[in-house]
């Protein structure tokens, strides 16, 4: 059980309750701090204006509220901004949305009756799902619009997935035994003016990333294998001359994983002897092609970008982030900008970034594979049939090569595209879930390329015969991707072997970093 409220919660808080199902709990402390900051709320504002309780919202905020319409003007927000289009975002990623704003709520500065909170719970451990869409959202005053939606939710009206089904809130709640929330004060405007869509999102993508950079090392390492490479590149002694932490933790991982393999060369025991200077022409390359000798230089940037964006996003996520902040320690009510999404927005753009730079590794050792040019050593696209009759990976290296450039178009960032709207109230903008949206895809087209090259690299293992050869880590991998496709000589039809390759790498880490 997971207490939220009691401490931060963390990106491996997230994997258990998103993909292990773990339960959640409200810690009673926090529960009771969210009631006292109700409490004084309600009193602090008789006798004075704040935003969005006795006044209008954005460039409308100059228009006074009187008291007997107070309560219609927060079914009004919610009502009003539930004009989101497009796709329904994923269960997964409306679930980590319910987990972001019961967190931010859940800090007790945001005024609101604790029967939000409670539902919110109840509809994340029930497995009930919001209906959101992908489109609404600038990133600024939060997500408003999507938001909106999940709001529209709890005040028991709009639509909710339900065991596989889009059913009526309603019918939902009433099956389920759950009563939705009234509007006590400021409920719609909390609930809906902060970064919890881009910033649930971004934590499913966080945790995409970490497996996407594990299965891409897993990769590299057996391609190194396979070319039977020196050690010297993800050696110790050559990357503790350069002080970045990524690269340091990608050699030390390779150089771990690979020290029972049987492939790997020492380059003292092969080109160091007299024997060996005295030739003029090598036949063995002296050097690596950079997609194999510079995974450390290469991946060591993804993996710091990921440990940063990691610290980002779970600081935004145990955040207060909607506004007016109501702070009863204080006896005063803050108001700014605290749902501005510009720190997910920008560690988007760098995470998708980064994702795309790992695709185009796999994507360029993949090539490698494919061409027995610059191998010298495998059958052209690992064709284990006969050769011109069969074609073996040919065809799936366009997709891999079309899937790739897929990815560079899309890393252009949305952090500073930003367009005025609102009256211009909204006069800059973060994009955030625009760009944590475009990282998603980033991210689902990189386990495509992965799929595509795990696949040509275990073709290649038996191409060679190198199976028993292999590090144990390569071994195991090898064996994961046999269990879901068979060695192959004759042509098959493969998009269903490579999207069940996909969802595999998507369930599962291999745990090498």
């Amino acid at each position: 059980m997971i207490y939220i409220g009691a401490k931060e919660l963390k990106l491996e808080d997230f994997n258990k309750i998103l993909f292990l199902k773990e339960k959640i709990e409200l810690d009673e402390k926090a529960l009771q701090k969210v009631n006292e900051s109700h409490e004084f709320l309600k009193s602090f504002s008789k006798d004075k204006l704040i935003y969005g309780i006795n006044t209008g919202f954005g460039p409308m905020a100059q228009y006074k509220i009187s008291e007997q319409d107070q309560l219609d003007l927060q079914y009004n927000l919610i009502r009003s901004h539930c004009t989101g289009a497009g796709k329904r975002l994923a269960d997964t990623e409306v679930k980590s949305t319910m987990i972001c704003r019961l967190s931010s709520l859940m800090q007790g500065f945001s005024g609101i009756h604790p029967e939000v909170v409670i539902l919110l719970k109840d509809l994340i451990n029930n497995d009930i799902y919001p209906q959101i869409f992908e489109h609404g959202g600038v990133g600024a005053s939060g997500d408003l619009v999507q938001l909106a939606h999940l709001a529209l939710n709890l005040i028991g009206e709009g639509e909710v997935t339900y065991k596989g089904e889009l059913r009526p809130a309603a019918d939902v709640f009433k099956e389920t035994g759950l009563k939705p929330i009234t509007i006590k004060l400021r409920e719609g405007l909390a609930l809906i003016n902060g970064t919890s869509i881009m910033t649930g999102i971004s934590m499913v993508n966080l945790s995409h990333a970490e497996q996407l950079v594990n299965w891409s090392l897993s990769a590299s390492m057996m391609i190194i294998e396979l070319v039977e490479s020196y050690s010297d590149h993800f050696s110790k002694e050559l990357n503790k001359v350069k002080p970045h932490l990524g690269q340091r933790a990608i050699a030390h991982a390779m150089d771990e994983a690979m020290k029972d393999s049987k492939l790997i060369r020492k380059r003292e025991e092969h080109l160091f002897s007299a024997e060996t200077t005295a030739v003029d022409v090598f036949q063995d390359k002296v050097q690596e092609y950079y997609s194999i000798r510079c995974v450390p230089q290469i991946l060591g940037p993804v993996w710091d970008t990921f440990t940063y964006t990691q610290t980002v996003l779970q600081n935004e996520v145990n955040s207060v982030n909607d506004n007016p902040i109501i702070d009863k320690e204080n006896n005063n009510v803050f108001h700014g900008g605290n749902f501005h999404g510009d720190y997910v927005a920008l560690e988007m753009d760098k995470l998708k970034i980064a994702i795309t730079k790992l695709t185009m590794l796999a994507e360029r050792q993949l090539n490698f594979l494919m061409n027995d040019k610059l191998n010298g050593k495998l059958p052209p696209f690992v064709n284990l049939g006969k050769l011109g009759l069969n074609l073996g990976m040919q065809a799936a290296q366009f997709t891999a090569t079309s899937t790739t450039a897929e990815n560079q178009m899309l890393s252009n960032p949305m952090y500073i595209h930003s367009i005025p709207n609102n009256n211009d109230n909204q006069d800059i903008v973060s994009m955030g879930t625009n760009a944590a949206l475009i990282c998603s895809k980033i991210i689902e087209n990189a386990y495509q390329v992965l799929a595509i090259e795990l696949l040509s690299a275990v073709q290649a293992v038996d191409a060679l015969q190198f199976e028993s050869k292999l590090s144990s880590h390569s071994k195991a991998i090898y064996k994961q991707i046999r269990s879901i496709k068979a060695r192959f000589e004759k042509d098959s039809i493969l998009y269903k072997d490579l999207e069940k390759i996909k969802i595999y790498l998507q369930t599962n880490n291999p745990n090498i970093i």
